[in-house]
């Protein structure tokens, strides 16, 4: 994989075309080492991700969106994390395959790229054999993405916004609905159509796109939805979410110190059943704490 990338990097639409390998780092907050906040077993995502034992989850320090809701921004801000070898990244999804995992979940990976090729393809080489999701927030260019084809069998991207007013303001990504879709529509290119393991139900290959539900936002996430279900009907899950826990970064927010109703969350669901989507995922009560955010203390790095 061409390390140069990093040396002027545009490998997502922040293009920041900043030299990472000289300890320099643009909108992503991170030099062009690895550094990573956890590496452990994951029980919570949807089904037939996590299944009985767990995804072996990934999560990489940095992000190019930094929502100002995010319930990781300790890590989104580049302030949690240790830097990792190329090689030992491929040594933790061996390990996380031999506890068990059902696959290797990388969870905001986009601005290591060339380093998670790297990385995969030696893990394939000593035996990896789960399958590869990639997790991400969706503010990814098309082309950077192509890069992974043949080592990633699942996508699951966000797709946060419909409005650029909402995108503009909560991420500083203005153009945010037309970047994640394109990323998205390649996404599904590569991977195609859903196909689960008959003896598991566990996901092998597919998309999920998952959609979390902002408080008073109900037009942008029908919108979202419409624009999903009528672009690809029945060959992606939709994980429609109602877990946004506001954090103190937000406590004085005028729209995002509130949680999101379970009326508002009704009538998504309500709107989703009519206009006919089926297959995807919701979420049951109980999952508005600070409780189902992990430790990012190093574990397994």
């Amino acid at each position: 994989m061409d390390m140069s990338l990093y040396e002027n990097c545009r490998l997502c639409p922040r293009n920041c075309g900043v030299n990472r390998t000289k300890d320099m780092s643009g909108y992503c907050g991170q030099p062009a080492a690895i550094t990573a906040a956890r590496a452990a077993l994951h029980p919570w995502e949807e089904p037939v991700i996590s299944g009985t034992g767990g995804s072996g989850t990934i999560f990489f320090s940095g992000c190019n969106l930094k929502c100002i809701f995010c319930q990781n921004r300790s890590i989104a801000l580049g302030q949690t994390g240790r830097q990792i070898s190329t090689e030992r990244l491929a040594e933790i999804c061996l390990e996380l395959q031999t506890k068990g995992a059902h696959n290797i979940n990388l969870v905001t990976a986009g601005h290591f790229i060339p380093h998670i090729i790297k990385a995969l393809e030696a893990a394939r080489l000593q035996g990896l054999s789960i399958p590869i999701v990639y997790n991400t927030g969706s503010y990814e260019y098309a082309d950077t993405l192509r890069m992974l084809e043949g080592l990633v069998d699942i996508y699951l991207p966000d797709l946060k916004y419909y409005s650029s007013a909402l995108s503009s303001s909560f991420s500083n990504a203005p153009d945010y609905f037309s970047v994640a879709t394109v990323a998205i529509s390649e996404m599904f290119r590569q991977v195609g159509a859903p196909r689960l393991n008959e003896d598991t139900g566990l996901l092998e290959k597919g998309l999920i796109v998952r959609h979390l539900l902002l408080p008073g936002q109900t037009k942008d996430s029908k919108k979202i939805l419409r624009y999903l279900h009528e672009t690809y009907g029945d060959q992606i899950y939709i994980s429609i979410m109602n877990q946004y826990t506001p954090l103190k970064q937000v406590a004085d927010h005028p729209i995002l110190s509130c949680q999101v109703t379970s009326a508002e969350y009704e009538r998504v669901l309500d709107f989703a059943d009519r206009i006919g989507i089926r297959l995807g995922f919701f979420q049951e009560g109980g999952t508005v704490s600070e409780s189902f955010i992990p430790a990012f203390d190093g574990e397994g790095l």
